[in-house]
């Protein structure tokens, strides 16, 4: 119809409603105007046959039932008035609202193609003139020169294109990367369990390249490379894996491993699964209600616990994740994660080794207010070996027991500029060894973050609390020489993220640890650091 319209040289209009009506009559004795949204009124059964007659029609006003707050109004007077080509009936009346009949199909649609007659004859007389002809190649020659560079950019476009789709890296898969470049030292401390706390400057680095495919859209396949250069400073420098930052571990020399791999796919409509291959972890599939806070090492804050609640680190490696959403305000996540799931040695495997089990239910009341209840059972896992801080002696009791842990996680931001937050965690113990025991362990924190402080995309963050804790044993443990921990040590954490670019941010930071590893024996250590982090 486009083309009809195109040869005859009608307006739009013109063409719009032979358009219109066309289809309308093709579709049999009534119309339908539902592709504009308006309702569909059938012709009235008791109209008079001598009123059924149609008649042209000079101006719109003549219609008694076509009035100027009608949705269509404007479209009847250009066809009456600018084109001549809508009939209506004797009594002045157009019936807008009523069906359409193959007879005034007929007589409407005659009536157009008579003025469309007119049209033609009188708009092709001269259509193009000699002088128009002779201006447009002088106007080609004159600009001979800027055409050609056009069709030359035009093809080399067209060239670069075409060697770019053929040699793109994967039709499926999108490369992004983090680099995180940081120095840091111990500023202050003496000896801590009678070791001198080594305070040498180091430079430290940690790169990961994400290959994220995607084969449906909605999935995801990630394969992780990471190299680093960085061991955590509880094994080189405070001696208390109070503090150790999120960034560091695994130290390989900046050799290069698959860091993690995953695949996440939707089941059905509200619930998501994540199958862990390698280095799994807790927040692939839950929500660790600690915004701005929790950022992977990359962003927000510093040390492991300050990222969120140290119990979420009891649950790593290779298993399944799965999170429901019932609703907007409601989520369950589960998951199992086994740490030695590709070894077949007793001990070890996918179900007989160390794991860590959870199911967390997170409610939002408002849009301001989030809370996570975590329940985790695990066995043979620790704090420190996944990098979550504590004592040295909650992390001993750990390495041979099974536990039970209790969490809950807390979030309130009144505001775009302000969240509070915080966390509670108890892990109750069962020591597994020749001197079977109890053991309680505690953990707690508040949290500040100050999003778009200064700058939009600038953070700054405070963590006030105290890493695990060993606040209790069974006699048997005492009589074993297994104690509580004697004292409290406090973990006080501020950082301050500025954001130079979309991709360039700058972080210093401290960590100041009050009677490391609980012990007022030991003296009091500060971490400076100062962290910059490029992402691609």
């Amino acid at each position: 119809m486009k083309k009809f319209c195109k040869y005859l040289l009608v307006s739009p209009a013109v063409c719009g409603v032979i358009l219109f009506v066309n289809t309308a009559a093709f579709a049999g004795e009534t119309s339908s105007t539902s592709e504009i949204n308006q309702p569909q009124v059938l012709a009235n059964p008791d109209i008079k046959e001598k009123d059924q007659n149609i008649g042209q029609v000079t101006s719109v006003s003549q219609f008694s039932d076509v009035q100027p707050t009608d949705w269509a109004f404007q479209a009847l007077q250009s066809l009456v008035e600018r084109y001549g080509c809508i009939a209506g009936y004797p009594n002045s009346t157009y019936r807008g609202n009523r069906a359409l009949t193959r007879y005034e199909f007929a007589a409407g649609l005659n009536a157009c193609l008579d003025r469309v007659n007119e049209l033609i004859a009188t708009a092709t007389g001269d259509l193009v003139k000699k002088e128009d002809l002779a201006t447009l190649q002088k106007l080609q020659e004159d600009f001979s020169a800027e055409l050609a560079t056009l069709r030359g950019r035009v093809d080399s476009v067209e060239a670069r294109t075409a060697e770019l789709e053929a040699n793109q890296f994967s039709t499926t898969t999108k490369l992004n990367g983090e680099v995180v470049i940081a120095i840091a030292s111990v500023i202050s401390g003496n000896t801590v369990k009678g070791q001198k706390v080594n305070e040498n400057p180091v430079l430290a680095d940690r790169v990961r390249l994400n290959l994220d495919t995607s084969f449906t859209g909605q999935d995801l396949l990630r394969t992780r490379l990471q190299a680093t250069n960085l061991d955590p400073f509880s094994q080189t420098a405070t001696f208390t894996p109070e503090g150790d930052f999120r960034f560091a571990g695994g130290n390989n020399n900046n050799g290069v491993v698959v860091d993690a791999l995953l695949y996440q796919f939707p089941l059905g409509k509200k619930t998501g699964v994540t199958l862990e291959a390698n280095a799994g972890a807790i927040d692939d599939f839950t929500n660790t209600v600690n915004p701005y806070l929790d950022g992977d090492g990359g962003s927000g804050a510093f040390s492991q616990f300050g990222s969120r609640n140290p119990i979420y680190y009891l649950v790593n490696g290779t298993g399944i994740g799965i999170k429901h959403e019932f609703s907007d305000n409601l989520e369950l996540s589960l998951g199992y994660l086994a740490n030695n799931a590709a070894s077949p040695q007793p001990s070890s495997g996918l179900f007989n080794g160390a794991y860590g089990a959870m199911g967390q239910l997170t409610v939002k009341p408002s849009n301001q207010i989030t809370l996570g209840l975590t329940y985790i059972n695990a066995y043979r896992n620790t704090f420190f070996a996944n990098g979550s801080g504590g004592s040295n002696n909650a992390n001993d009791i750990l390495q041979n027991a099974s536990s039970n842990s209790y969490g809950v996680q807390a979030s309130f931001q009144p505001s775009s500029k302000f969240v509070i937050g915080g966390w509670a965690g108890l892990t109750k113990a069962r020591i597994l060894s020749v001197t079977p025991g109890d053991a309680d362990i505690w953990n707690y924190a508040v949290t500040l973050a100050f999003p778009d402080l200064g700058k939009k995309g600038n953070i700054a963050g405070i963590i006030v609390g105290m890493e695990p804790k060993v606040t209790g044993v069974s006699s048997s443990l005492r009589n074993a020489g297994i104690n509580k921990d004697p004292d409290t040590s406090y973990h006080i954490e501020g950082f301050y993220q500025y954001k130079l670019s979309d991709n360039i941010s700058i972080t210093p930071g401290v960590i100041w640890l009050t009677a490391p590893d609980h012990n007022n024996q030991n003296d009091d250590i500060v971490i400076g650091t100062v962290r910059t982090t490029f992402t691609f």
